[in-house]
């Protein structure tokens, strides 16, 4: 999950009650985060070839557990991770407190499935899930996004990732993808580099089915200009947000695979594989600086092992690196790690 301020939420969302959500919703949503898990493990066990996912039962004393996935030195993969979570407790996060003060005096719930893949092959993409669902007292949202860091990028593979997600964000509303496109640009986004993460993808929190779409921290930002020109978003029930997060986590595999499977054969050598290495640090940065989850996981007193398996196993720094003009590592800088419209279709 970055830094935490007060998110951009208009006055009508924060007085008018979010409706409740169905009296089964914990029990559904951990159903279907453990199902995504096991459907994203057997598919990347088939685009691996070789490795297979090892498994960690795991409990948390103050409430609840999960099952830790790990991939290690496949034929694809020199490392993934697929996390299944839900913990439950008295006493909230702090994080969450300032983000949500109704929820104060109030146990919570929380469910998701992460993944974060580290391809031996230059030419194959990182890439990075999560989704999520959190309950406190009359406090209710679903979050999660999906994210792609190439690390020499195509541009039809970076099409096809955001068109794919762009049709199941279409099912549900013709206004998701163009604001959570935006907000995963503003929140995969290493400020003290000022550069994006990858080439990004979706990004939603807080959605509990009222007020704007865009409920994030930076007010001025493009995805709050644009949230706020759309005509009155209609009150969504936990049912019909519900509905829209099975489809994205659904998604992975038809954005994913292709290009995975695309690229995963393609020679490289040392000088791809030390740029691969230098370019990993950047999610080593973003990851221990901002991510939420991250955040979260350690103020819960989550799993470490479980939090940090977004980790790269090998990476590298190198001070003052400079990509060579002309090259393709610095096509990466000058065209993929700007926040642009990929499908053509932004005003």
């Amino acid at each position: 999950m970055t830094s935490y301020s007060a998110p951009n939420v208009d006055r009508a969302a924060t007085t008018a009650a979010s409706m409740p959500p169905p009296a089964d919703s914990r029990d559904r949503v951990s159903q279907f985060m453990k199902s995504i898990q096991d459907e994203i493990c057997q598919s990347l066990e088939e685009i691996d070839g070789s490795g297979k996912f090892q498994q960690d039962q795991w409990e948390r004393p103050d409430g609840g557990g999960g099952r830790s996935r790990v991939l290690k030195q496949g034929g694809v993969f020199e490392q993934g991770g697929v996390n299944f979570s839900e913990v439950w407790g008295s006493q909230l996060p702090p994080s969450i407190l300032v983000q949500r003060p109704e929820a104060a005096g109030h146990g919570f719930y929380a469910t998701g499935t992460s993944m974060v893949l580290h391809p031996c092959n230059p030419y194959v993409p990182t890439v990075h899930l999560n989704y999520r669902y959190f309950e406190a007292g009359p406090v209710w949202w679903f979050g999660g996004g999906i994210d792609l860091t190439p690390y020499y990028p195509n541009l039809d593979d970076v099409r096809h990732f955001h068109q794919t997600l762009k049709d199941a964000c279409d099912r549900h509303h013709r206004e998701y993808y163009p604001v959570f496109k935006r907000w995963c640009d503003e929140y995969f986004f290493l400020k003290h580099r000022q550069e994006t993460r990858g080439v990004g993808g979706i990004f939603f929190d807080y959605q509990d089915g009222r007020g704007e779409l865009y409920r994030g921290p930076d007010a001025e930002g493009p995805a709050a200009q644009y949230s706020r020109t759309l005509d009155e978003v209609p009150q969504r029930d936990w049912e019909s947000i519900f509905g829209f997060v099975q489809d994205c986590g659904k998604a992975f595999i038809p954005a994913y695979r292709p290009i995975a499977e695309g690229r995963k054969d393609q020679p490289y050598g040392d000088r791809e594989r030390h740029f691969q290495l230098y370019r990993r640090g950047r999610y080593v940065e973003f990851n221990l600086v901002y991510d939420r989850g991250t955040i979260f996981g350690l103020q819960t007193n989550g799993r470490t092992e479980s939090i940090l398996m977004s980790l790269p196993p090998m990476v590298r720094w190198e001070y003052g690196y400079e990509p060579e003009v002309g090259t393709p590592e610095a096509q990466l800088y000058e065209v993929f790690l700007k926040p642009q419209d990929w499908l053509g279709i932004e005003g």
